[in-house]
């Protein structure tokens, strides 16, 4: 009866350290718990992973003080809109989702809600700074990024197609690997033809190997095994000027976005009790 006495008393001590308060936003807390498993699933050390909750925190309380509120319809616009993405139904991309990342329809939904509560916020915050960038600016970036507009003008590929996710990750483990229910067909596709998307994970895929699986537009899943990548071009500028545009504007919306925090953490009312022991 001792010995369980003094067990029950060391979970409870070990449920109490994870779940005790690291640090106060605003009356708001960050428990050790949560410093350790942004450290652990971002792969960053404490002192990073102090800062990205502390900004996440303070996200939290703007969007709460802004009045910001995300509806259920701008929810299912937003889930309507990857599904159409993918050329998959709304059913079909809850089931993909689930089996690709283990995530259900309500916790996909809260993802979604998070995504829009803080897209808004951010809006509200850099809208009023961003300056479109000039042809100056868009030359500068072109000329210093080419090697990532650099890209294969063409692919062939195997298409791997299975309605169980399992057994397409047990060929794609295995390459010896035979099941009926695994079908596959060669394909070539052009670069300047495709989806980017889907370019850019045939890209960003070695030769000799294949992608990662991915939902099927037509149910089920698929993986391309990459066997040949055409000649690599570099677009001309004004083929590729509105992506450079739109990159410029983000680097802008984001450099905007991390003063403005940094400005908040150094005014906010920010406590820290304690902080895990390495």
């Amino acid at each position: 009866m001792k010995v369980l006495l003094l067990i029950l008393f060391f979970v409870s001590l070990y449920a109490k350290t994870i779940d005790g308060i690291a640090i106060m936003v605003k009356d708001q807390p960050i428990t050790l718990f949560d410093i350790t498993q942004a450290m652990q699933e971002n792969n960053i050390p404490q002192e990073q992973a102090v800062e990205l909750l502390e900004r996440n925190k303070l996200e939290e309380i703007e969007i709460s003080e802004r009045h910001i509120t995300a509806s259920k319809q701008e929810i299912f616009e937003d889930i309507q809109r990857m599904a159409e993405q993918n050329k998959i139904s709304v059913i079909e991309l809850y089931s993909a989702i689930q089996s690709s990342q283990g995530l259900s329809e309500r916790k996909l939904k809260k993802k979604i809600k998070e995504k829009i509560l803080n897209q808004k916020l951010y809006n509200a915050i850099a809208f009023s700074h961003l300056e479109q960038p000039n042809d100056e600016e868009i030359e500068e970036y072109y000329q210093l990024h080419q090697k990532e507009f650099t890209k294969p003008s063409s692919f062939t590929v195997l298409i791997y197609q299975c309605p169980d996710k399992n057994l397409l990750q047990e060929k794609v483990d295995n390459p010896m690997f035979y099941s009926p229910q695994v079908t596959s067909e060669e394909q070539a596709f052009e670069a300047a033809k495709m989806n980017p998307r889907l370019a850019e994970l045939l890209d960003n895929t070695p030769i000799n190997s294949f992608t990662q699986i991915i939902p099927a537009p037509q149910g089920g899943f698929m993986s391309f095994y990459i066997k040949e990548k055409g000649a690599s071009g570099t677009p001309d500028l004004d083929a590729i000027r509105p992506q450079i545009s739109n990159a410029l504007m983000g680097q802008k919306r984001e450099t905007i976005l991390k003063d403005y925090f940094d400005r908040q953490r150094l005014n906010a009312d920010i406590k820290v009790i304690r902080l895990p022991q390495n």
